[in-house]
């Protein structure tokens, strides 16, 4: 394995390929409208519906982790983005059915309500794809 200067990434890196780039371009969307979505419901109406303000606060917070794992690579980068696409899948499954189960708990729609259907189901997908893109892209 070559010695890693402060001006290479390691070959993992998500930026280094054309589908690691696109799966890094939708993490990075996700992370920034997610992120400005929650922000401005935080902002001028939080009592309206906490739970679902801060939980997008949270997806956003997450979306930017894996962002930022898949871009650094080497094995702190593949740790962080193995964690916040794991997080991000459980919470997508766990929000989704809990907004599905009981719907007066979410009075407005997180990220992740009803499995991200408000996002074309995009929610739900991304993890699979970078969970898969992680494993397909593992050190040998």
């Amino acid at each position: 394995m070559a010695e890693r200067t402060p001006t290479t990434r390691p070959s993992d890196a998500a930026i280094g390929t054309g589908a690691g780039r696109v799966l890094l371009l939708v993490y990075g969307i996700f992370a920034l409208s997610a992120g400005a979505r929650a922000g401005v419901q935080i902002a001028t109406r939080f009592d309206e519906a906490p739970l679902a303000y801060l939980l997008s606060a949270g997806a956003a917070l997450v979306y930017l982790a894996a962002t930022v794992g898949l871009a650094v690579g080497g094995a702190r980068g593949r740790l962080i983005a193995l964690a916040g696409c794991t997080v991000e899948l459980l919470g997508v499954l766990v929000v989704g059915t809990l907004s599905v189960a009981d719907a007066v708990a979410f009075p407005d729609d997180t990220v992740w309500s009803r499995y991200g259907s408000g996002y074309g189901y995009v929610p739900l997908i991304l993890p699979f794809i970078g969970l898969w893109w992680l494993w397909r892209h593992r050190a040998r």
